[in-house]
């Protein structure tokens, strides 16, 4: 294993790819040799720019996955397009707010449909393909409340919890054909989805004081871990949650 790290070759689907982690995530691949497929509901063109400059091919799959109609379509698109696929980042998600005594159905189900049932059914067309090549690697984007309950986001704290036990069963399920399933959960990353945190200074305040780093995550911070478990070196790793939280579990 000279190479360890090395995903030249590889072809990469990232989900959510047009902004922050997401971004990041298939930039990180792309720098590590992958050819990455960028899914996204708005064009995820700077990203595609980033990877084709590092000379790898990006292909740019435009779908909405609050419902699970495209999932077939993103597979055959992404084998069609760049001639495989290797790695699967089901990044792609939203976040609601509100207590828990108002939560309306409303936001409870269009958090469930992104963040969970597509992070599943995306999963199973990705995993069913990999299967039938000898292998693969899905790698789900978790939370800090997939280990915690948080407070103000009912449905994103039930989603990523669920995206946890999922993982496990899928990889239960389907390490014996080569498939690793793993989950990265992000700290408290600076993106659109914690604008409001950041911009609350009492919730900011008592958000770093926790952190040992002493500072919000960067989406690149991600990078490492999602190269790591998309990789030969994560060949033996199976069903777990790695956290990349500037310390924040520690606490």
């Amino acid at each position: 294993m000279s190479h360890p790290f090395d995903l030249s070759g590889r072809v990469a689907i990232v989900t959510g790819a047009n902004t922050g982690i997401g971004q990041a995530i298939a930039v990180a691949l792309a720098q590590a040799g992958a050819d990455v497929a960028c899914v996204g509901r708005t064009p995820a063109d700077e990203t595609a720019a980033h990877i084709r400059a590092l000379g790898r091919r990006a292909a740019l799959i435009a779908a909405d996955l609050s419902t699970i109609e495209p999932v077939e379509r993103i597979v055959a698109e992404t084998v069609a397009a760049l001639g495989r696929l290797d790695i699967l980042v089901n990044n792609a998600g939203i976040i609601r707010r509100g207590d828990a005594v108002d939560f309306t159905e409303a936001d409870w189900d269009a958090v469930i449909d992104t963040n969970l049932k597509s992070v599943f059914f995306l999963s199973q067309s990705a995993g069913r393909h990999m299967i039938a090549a000898g292998g693969g690697r899905i790698i789900n984007i978790a939370s800090m409340l997939t280990f915690q309950g948080g407070i103000r986001v009912p449905s994103y704290t039930a989603a990523k919890s669920g995206v946890g036990g999922l993982t496990k069963l899928l990889a239960n399920e389907w390490a014996r054909y080569g498939v690793t399933v793993n989950a990265i959960a992000p700290g408290y990353i600076a993106t659109n989805n914690t604008a409001a945190l950041q911009a609350d200074a009492v919730r900011n305040a008592a958000i770093l004081d926790r952190i040992p780093a002493a500072r919000w995550g960067a989406p690149g911070d991600l990078g490492g871990a999602a190269v790591f478990l998309a990789s030969d070196a994560a060949a033996y790793v199976q069903g777990h949650v790695l956290a990349v939280d500037g310390g924040w579990l520690a606490r």
